[in-house]
């Protein structure tokens, strides 16, 4: 970055730079970096000739509140380019970009507003680090040869720590197999092995799974396991990678150290670490963005990514608001599982259950309610309300597109017999082919002793929202559940046009706060599709 940058101002906008040449810059607030960005690329056109406006992050924006010095300077080399006090509202209070919890928050690579490792004690990283070594070694145990990957790697052998502006852990590995399939196979494998030491996990793709460390304030780090292998000359390595490669860039594996604690790395990092972050690995770059080839996405989302189609719309969705209680009323489906629930002295369960909106109507009816999503952390909040109230809600995981999850929690429910209710708000309009033949089946599972369905989804047409997928044909929805033991399907409602006031329009956690639920004009309600509740006996 040219060392004459010109910062003209920074006020409630953003930081407005006069003919910026490209490059990164970071910004922090009374010394503490929340957010970086690149000149050119993560700015637009502002007001003056030759101005570019870097705006505040969305999830940041709602912290702007008071005063707080803030200072602009190049990641590099250190040199600070505006260093002063800036007023954002009238408010006598310094800004503070911190979570319920009192942690410090910035901006991650992925654009998400968390605990990045700058801010956190000793402690903290130390338990990381720790966690670290106990899965290498459980997964060097289980049959592979693991190395620190991605911000890791580069932490360890650029600085000798972990980076700052870093917000997790990255381990890898290259599979002994050059099957997508026995890969996956491995994976899972692993997953049970790491879960055997007594750690969380959440799988995210075939190939690659989550393991959640626990910090001392009740935060919870992810520690991310990707798999990969060498084909014809090429690695793939789960999250970002694909490119020519050579056997003996990665083996025999060599060591470097991080935090005072030596760790596996590739024979060669430096390649690795160039096929990740380009040719300038060695310049720091908080603001770094994968651009990964088309090739190389297709190729992975092909072998391994099936798996949770949607996961990063649904995690950006709730990110800002997962702490938030969902406020919308019952659903149109909610509402008839209800009635079904307390004829029959049923649970329910709430499938495709977002923020949790549906789940804490019913569990403050008296109902014993299981909320399920593939996204589950959304839920915590009415999950916490609840138990303060003295009200269980049970919150599992279920991904209906991947076989596995349904089989297994499926059966699950068969050991546990009892009448049971399921509720389906928006769901099947959301999950594709693949997830309603998966609902089918576990509605198959779920209530071999009995009970109902009530699906409320959009029919001849959609609002052409982010998460839906497409609009269903009613009968094709009956006839695949008759398929799978419904005794008794029938559409019971029909909604056009918005003329059910209580209809959400797609937004599962209906909050009112100007996103896409459901709002009050008639307008927009009047620009919905048609939607149907259908329920299935069993």
């Amino acid at each position: 970055m040219s060392r004459d940058l010109k910062v003209r101002l920074v006020d409630g906008r953003g930081v407005r730079l006069h003919r910026p040449d490209e490059g990164a810059v970071d910004v922090l607030l009374d010394g503490t970096r929340v957010w970086s960005f690149w000149a050119q690329r993560d700015t637009a056109p502002g007001e003056g000739r030759g101005e570019r406006l870097a705006a505040w992050p969305l999830p940041l924006q709602r912290y702007l509140q008071g005063r707080a010095r803030v200072t602009v300077r190049d990641p590099a080399d250190g040199a600070v380019h505006f260093d002063d006090e800036v007023v954002f509202t009238p408010e006598d209070r310094r800004v503070a970009v911190v979570n319920p919890e009192g942690v410090h928050l910035g901006i991650d690579k992925s654009g998400r507003l968390v605990p990045t490792f700058e801010t956190r004690d000793r402690h903290d990283i130390d338990a990381l680090v720790g966690a670290v070594r106990s899965v290498l070694d459980v997964l060097r145990q289980a049959g592979v040869e693991p190395f620190v990957a991605y911000g890791t790697l580069l932490g360890a052998v650029r600085e000798g720590a972990v980076l700052g502006h870093d917000s997790d852990a990255d381990i890898g590995y290259v599979s002994r197999h050059g099957s997508p399939v026995d890969v996956v196979r491995e994976s899972f494998h692993l997953q049970r092995a790491v879960v055997r030491l007594g750690y969380e996990v959440v799988r995210y793709s075939g190939a690659a799974f989550k393991v959640m460390v626990p910090e001392a304030d009740g935060i919870k780090r992810g520690l991310d396991v990707f798999g990969g292998f060498l084909d014809a000359g090429r690695l793939y390595l789960m999250g970002e990678i694909g490119t020519d490669f050579e056997r003996e860039w990665v083996f025999p594996l060599g060591t470097a150290t991080i935090e005072g604690v030596e760790v596996p790395v590739p024979a060669q990092p430096e390649r690795l670490l160039e096929a990740t972050y380009g040719r300038g690995w060695r310049v720091p770059d908080p603001s770094f963005k994968f651009e990964t080839p088309r090739r190389t996405t297709r190729a992975l989302d092909d072998w391994f990514r099936g798996l949770r189609p949607g996961f990063k719309t649904w995690q950006r969705r709730y990110a800002l608001r997962k702490r938030h209680l969902p406020r919308r009323r019952p659903s149109t489906a909610a509402r008839s599982a209800r009635k079904a629930a307390v004829a029959a002295g049923a649970t329910v369960l709430d499938v495709g259950a977002g923020r949790g909106a549906d789940s804490l109507w019913l569990a403050r009816q008296g109902l014993t309610t299981v909320a399920y999503d593939f996204v589950t952390f959304p839920l915590e909040s009415a999950q916490e309300q609840l138990a303060g109230e003295g009200l269980p809600l049970t919150v599992r995981s279920l991904n209906l597109t991947e076989l596995r999850s349904v089989l297994g929690e499926g059966a699950r429910l068969v050991r546990e017999p009892g009448a049971r209710v399921i509720l389906a708000e928006h769901l099947l309009d959301a999950v594709g082919p693949r997830g309603c033949q998966g609902f089918a089946r576990f509605c198959s599972m779920a209530l071999r002793d009995g009970g109902s369905v009530h699906a409320h989804f959009f029919v001849g047409g959609t609002p052409g929202t982010e998460w839906t997928v497409g609009a269903l044909d009613a009968d094709e929805v009956a006839a695949q559940w008759r398929a799978a033991g419904a005794r008794d399907v029938r559409v019971v409602a029909r909604f056009d046009h918005g003329k059910d006031a209580d209809e959400a329009d797609g937004d599962d956690d209906g909050d009112d706060d100007g996103d896409d639920g459901a709002g009050t004009d008639g307008s927009r309600r009047a620009r919905r599709p048609s939607s149907v509740l259908m329920v299935g006996e069993w």
